[in-house]
Protein backbone atom coordinates (compact mmCIF):
# COMPACT_ATOMS: atom_id res chain seq x y z
CA UNK A 1 0.00 0.00 0.00
CA UNK A 2 1.40 3.42 -0.99
CA UNK A 3 0.21 6.41 0.64
CA UNK A 4 -2.40 7.62 3.02
CA UNK A 5 -5.56 7.25 0.93
CA UNK A 6 -4.78 3.50 0.03
CA UNK A 7 -4.57 3.37 3.50
CA UNK A 8 -7.88 4.85 3.79
CA UNK A 9 -9.49 2.83 1.88
CA UNK A 10 -7.59 -1.16 2.94
CA UNK A 11 -9.22 0.20 6.60
CA UNK A 12 -12.35 1.66 5.14
CA UNK A 13 -12.47 -2.30 3.79
CA UNK A 14 -11.35 -3.58 6.66
CA UNK A 15 -14.59 -2.11 9.09
CA UNK A 16 -16.60 -3.68 6.32
CA UNK A 17 -15.16 -6.94 7.00
CA UNK A 18 -15.95 -6.58 10.50
CA UNK A 19 -19.63 -5.44 9.87
CA UNK A 20 -20.36 -8.47 8.15
CA UNK A 21 -18.57 -10.41 11.08
CA UNK A 22 -20.58 -8.35 13.99
CA UNK A 23 -23.80 -8.57 11.91
CA UNK A 24 -24.12 -4.48 12.46
CA UNK A 25 -24.77 -1.91 9.98
CA UNK A 26 -22.69 1.06 9.71
CA UNK A 27 -24.05 4.59 10.52
CA UNK A 28 -22.48 7.55 9.27
CA UNK A 29 -18.97 8.18 8.24
CA UNK A 30 -16.09 6.51 10.23
CA UNK A 31 -13.38 8.23 11.70
CA UNK A 32 -9.91 7.50 11.25
CA UNK A 33 -7.82 7.36 14.60
CA UNK A 34 -3.70 8.46 15.24
CA UNK A 35 -1.72 8.12 12.18
CA UNK A 36 -4.63 6.01 10.32
CA UNK A 37 -3.83 3.12 12.39
CA UNK A 38 -7.60 2.92 13.00
CA UNK A 39 -11.37 3.05 12.39
CA UNK A 40 -14.02 3.39 14.04
CA UNK A 41 -17.82 4.38 13.24
CA UNK A 42 -21.25 4.05 15.22
CA UNK A 43 -22.96 0.88 14.31
CA UNK A 44 -25.92 -0.63 14.41
CA UNK A 45 -27.82 -4.26 15.12
CA UNK A 46 -31.83 -4.70 15.93
CA UNK A 47 -31.84 -0.93 16.70
CA UNK A 48 -28.98 -1.44 19.48
CA UNK A 49 -26.27 1.22 18.66
CA UNK A 50 -22.66 0.07 19.17
CA UNK A 51 -18.74 1.66 18.03
CA UNK A 52 -17.12 -0.57 16.35
CA UNK A 53 -13.39 -0.10 15.96
CA UNK A 54 -10.75 -1.83 13.92
CA UNK A 55 -7.07 -1.04 14.60
CA UNK A 56 -4.19 -2.94 12.30
CA UNK A 57 -0.76 -3.46 12.89
CA UNK A 58 2.50 -5.08 11.48
CA UNK A 59 3.04 -8.56 13.46
CA UNK A 60 6.02 -8.01 14.44
CA UNK A 61 5.42 -4.70 15.66
CA UNK A 62 2.40 -5.91 18.12
CA UNK A 63 2.73 -5.37 22.09
CA UNK A 64 0.21 -7.53 24.12
CA UNK A 65 -0.11 -5.18 26.96
CA UNK A 66 -0.88 -2.13 23.91
CA UNK A 67 -3.14 -4.85 21.61
CA UNK A 68 -5.50 -5.98 24.75
CA UNK A 69 -5.72 -2.74 26.46
CA UNK A 70 -9.29 -2.10 25.64
CA UNK A 71 -10.49 -5.31 26.56
CA UNK A 72 -8.70 -5.41 29.75
CA UNK A 73 -9.90 -2.39 30.74
CA UNK A 74 -13.64 -4.04 30.64
CA UNK A 75 -12.24 -4.95 34.30
CA UNK A 76 -12.34 -1.37 35.60
CA UNK A 77 -15.44 -0.25 37.33
CA UNK A 78 -16.72 2.92 38.51
CA UNK A 79 -15.25 5.05 35.56
CA UNK A 80 -17.50 6.47 32.73
CA UNK A 81 -16.38 4.52 29.64
CA UNK A 82 -17.08 2.09 27.11
CA UNK A 83 -17.04 -1.61 27.01
CA UNK A 84 -15.59 -4.34 24.80
CA UNK A 85 -18.45 -6.73 24.00
CA UNK A 86 -16.90 -8.43 21.20
CA UNK A 87 -13.89 -9.14 19.52
CA UNK A 88 -12.70 -10.69 15.89
CA UNK A 89 -8.93 -10.90 14.80
CA UNK A 90 -7.82 -11.70 11.47
CA UNK A 91 -4.57 -11.67 9.45
CA UNK A 92 -3.97 -10.74 5.97
CA UNK A 93 -0.29 -11.12 5.41
CA UNK A 94 2.24 -9.36 7.47
CA UNK A 95 -0.78 -7.17 9.18
CA UNK A 96 -3.22 -8.39 11.81
CA UNK A 97 -5.94 -6.55 12.50
CA UNK A 98 -8.56 -6.57 15.22
CA UNK A 99 -12.04 -5.16 15.57
CA UNK A 100 -13.78 -4.32 19.24
CA UNK A 101 -17.51 -3.96 19.33
CA UNK A 102 -17.86 -1.67 22.25
CA UNK A 103 -20.93 0.10 24.41
CA UNK A 104 -21.72 3.21 22.20
CA UNK A 105 -20.82 5.96 24.31
CA UNK A 106 -23.23 9.28 23.70
CA UNK A 107 -22.26 12.80 23.41
CA UNK A 108 -19.54 14.82 21.59
CA UNK A 109 -15.68 14.94 22.12
CA UNK A 110 -14.20 17.88 23.48
CA UNK A 111 -11.68 18.31 20.90
CA UNK A 112 -11.44 16.92 17.14
CA UNK A 113 -7.88 17.43 18.12
CA UNK A 114 -5.42 16.42 20.95
CA UNK A 115 -4.72 19.61 21.84
CA UNK A 116 -7.90 21.82 22.30
CA UNK A 117 -7.80 24.64 20.54
CA UNK A 118 -11.09 26.79 21.27
CA UNK A 119 -12.74 27.29 24.81
CA UNK A 120 -15.49 24.60 25.57
CA UNK A 121 -17.71 25.39 28.53
CA UNK A 122 -17.67 22.22 30.71
CA UNK A 123 -19.95 22.09 33.88
CA UNK A 124 -18.77 21.99 37.03
CA UNK A 125 -20.32 18.11 37.57
CA UNK A 126 -17.88 17.48 34.51
CA UNK A 127 -15.10 18.81 36.25
CA UNK A 128 -15.74 16.61 39.27
CA UNK A 129 -16.82 13.27 37.24
CA UNK A 130 -13.18 14.06 35.79
CA UNK A 131 -11.17 14.35 38.99
CA UNK A 132 -12.77 11.65 40.62
CA UNK A 133 -12.52 9.36 37.89
CA UNK A 134 -8.45 10.26 37.97
CA UNK A 135 -8.15 9.34 41.42
CA UNK A 136 -10.28 6.08 41.57
CA UNK A 137 -8.10 4.71 38.58
CA UNK A 138 -5.15 5.99 40.50
CA UNK A 139 -5.93 3.38 42.96
CA UNK A 140 -6.48 0.22 40.34
CA UNK A 141 -4.64 -2.66 41.15
CA UNK A 142 -2.52 -3.59 38.44
CA UNK A 143 0.76 -5.27 36.64
CA UNK A 144 0.27 -3.62 32.98
CA UNK A 145 3.69 -1.78 32.36
CA UNK A 146 4.02 0.49 29.74
CA UNK A 147 6.42 3.01 31.20
CA UNK A 148 9.41 1.90 33.22
CA UNK A 149 12.12 4.16 35.40
CA UNK A 150 14.68 3.61 32.73
CA UNK A 151 12.48 5.07 30.05
CA UNK A 152 11.95 8.46 32.32
CA UNK A 153 15.45 8.17 33.11
CA UNK A 154 16.68 8.13 29.77
CA UNK A 155 14.03 11.23 28.53
CA UNK A 156 15.27 13.27 31.29
CA UNK A 157 18.77 12.92 30.69
CA UNK A 158 18.00 13.58 26.86
CA UNK A 159 15.74 17.02 27.26
CA UNK A 160 17.15 18.46 30.57
CA UNK A 161 20.98 16.81 31.37
CA UNK A 162 21.95 15.12 34.14
CA UNK A 163 21.43 17.18 36.93
CA UNK A 164 17.60 16.70 37.22
CA UNK A 165 16.59 14.33 38.83
CA UNK A 166 14.56 11.50 37.21
CA UNK A 167 14.20 9.00 40.02
CA UNK A 168 10.01 7.89 39.90
CA UNK A 169 9.12 7.60 44.07
CA UNK A 170 5.63 6.73 43.53
CA UNK A 171 3.71 5.01 40.39
CA UNK A 172 0.01 4.66 40.29
CA UNK A 173 -2.43 3.32 37.63
CA UNK A 174 -3.20 5.97 34.77
CA UNK A 175 -4.90 6.17 31.65
CA UNK A 176 -1.84 6.83 29.77
CA UNK A 177 -3.31 9.17 27.01
CA UNK A 178 -6.12 11.60 28.73
CA UNK A 179 -5.96 14.12 25.74
CA UNK A 180 -9.36 16.19 24.70
CA UNK A 181 -10.00 13.69 21.97
CA UNK A 182 -9.98 11.32 24.23
CA UNK A 183 -12.96 13.25 26.72
CA UNK A 184 -16.51 13.14 25.98
CA UNK A 185 -19.47 15.64 26.90
CA UNK A 186 -21.49 16.81 28.51
CA UNK A 187 -21.34 13.90 30.23
CA UNK A 188 -18.37 12.95 30.71
CA UNK A 189 -16.74 9.34 29.42
CA UNK A 190 -12.76 8.84 28.63
CA UNK A 191 -12.33 7.27 25.15
CA UNK A 192 -9.18 4.81 24.54
CA UNK A 193 -7.84 2.38 26.90
CA UNK A 194 -5.05 0.98 24.88
CA UNK A 195 -2.60 2.19 26.70
CA UNK A 196 -3.82 2.39 30.21
CA UNK A 197 -1.15 0.95 33.12
CA UNK A 198 1.60 2.19 35.60
CA UNK A 199 3.08 5.71 35.50
CA UNK A 200 4.49 8.12 37.80
CA UNK A 201 2.03 9.80 40.26
CA UNK A 202 0.26 12.53 38.19
CA UNK A 203 1.06 11.37 34.87
CA UNK A 204 -2.81 12.42 33.86
CA UNK A 205 -3.16 15.54 35.06
CA UNK A 206 -0.18 16.40 33.96
CA UNK A 207 -0.97 15.05 30.29
CA UNK A 208 -4.47 16.83 30.23
CA UNK A 209 -2.62 20.11 31.60
CA UNK A 210 -0.34 20.03 29.06
CA UNK A 211 -2.87 19.62 25.93
CA UNK A 212 -4.83 22.27 27.55
CA UNK A 213 -1.67 24.99 27.09
CA UNK A 214 -3.16 27.06 23.77
CA UNK A 215 -6.62 28.06 25.88
CA UNK A 216 -5.26 29.46 28.89
CA UNK A 217 -8.38 29.77 30.28
CA UNK A 218 -8.92 26.08 30.31
CA UNK A 219 -5.44 25.21 31.34
CA UNK A 220 -6.44 27.05 34.81
CA UNK A 221 -9.25 25.18 34.85
CA UNK A 222 -7.71 21.97 34.87
CA UNK A 223 -4.80 23.56 36.88
CA UNK A 224 -7.09 24.28 39.51
CA UNK A 225 -9.04 21.04 39.26
CA UNK A 226 -5.58 18.83 40.21
CA UNK A 227 -3.71 21.84 41.89
CA UNK A 228 -3.30 19.24 45.20
CA UNK A 229 -1.46 16.89 42.60
CA UNK A 230 0.74 19.26 39.80
CA UNK A 231 2.03 21.34 42.49
CA UNK A 232 3.45 18.53 44.88
CA UNK A 233 7.17 17.29 43.44
CA UNK A 234 5.73 14.02 42.00
CA UNK A 235 3.17 16.26 39.94
CA UNK A 236 5.81 18.61 38.64
CA UNK A 237 8.45 15.34 37.86
CA UNK A 238 5.41 14.22 36.01
CA UNK A 239 4.86 17.55 34.19
CA UNK A 240 8.40 17.29 32.97
CA UNK A 241 8.23 13.83 31.40
CA UNK A 242 4.94 14.62 30.13
CA UNK A 243 6.26 16.90 28.28
CA UNK A 244 9.40 15.47 26.75
CA UNK A 245 6.95 12.48 25.61
CA UNK A 246 5.37 15.61 23.98
CA UNK A 247 8.16 17.24 22.29
CA UNK A 248 8.88 14.07 21.05
CA UNK A 249 6.03 13.78 19.03
CA UNK A 250 6.17 17.61 17.91
CA UNK A 251 9.53 16.76 16.73
CA UNK A 252 7.55 13.93 14.31
CA UNK A 253 5.33 16.69 13.29
CA UNK A 254 2.46 16.43 15.98
CA UNK A 255 0.91 19.42 17.54
CA UNK A 256 3.58 21.93 16.31
CA UNK A 257 1.58 24.88 17.76
CA UNK A 258 2.34 23.18 21.38
CA UNK A 259 6.34 23.15 20.75
CA UNK A 260 6.47 26.83 22.54
CA UNK A 261 4.02 26.91 25.21
CA UNK A 262 5.53 23.45 26.37
CA UNK A 263 8.85 24.62 26.06
CA UNK A 264 8.07 27.87 28.31
CA UNK A 265 6.18 25.35 30.84
CA UNK A 266 9.26 23.23 31.36
CA UNK A 267 11.72 26.12 32.02
CA UNK A 268 8.81 27.22 34.88
CA UNK A 269 8.88 23.57 36.32
CA UNK A 270 12.72 23.26 36.44
CA UNK A 271 13.21 26.43 38.37
CA UNK A 272 11.16 24.99 41.08
CA UNK A 273 12.39 21.60 40.63
CA UNK A 274 15.79 21.93 40.65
Amino acid sequence: MDGLEDYRTYMSKAILNATSYFNVVLQGKPTFGWHDRSIGSKAIRNQDEFWLRVVSERKKWIQEVWWEGNFAANNIKGIPKPYVIDIYEWEDGKIQLRAELMSFVKGLVCSSTQEIRAYIDLPENWWLALRNSLLKLSCWETDRILTNQEDVTHQFLVFYGDDVNSKVTKWTTAHRDLHWANLMAPELAILDWEGWGLAPAGYDAATLYCYSLLVPEIAKRVYEIFADILNTPEGIQAQLYVITRMLRRIDKGDYIALAGPLHRHARNLLAKYR
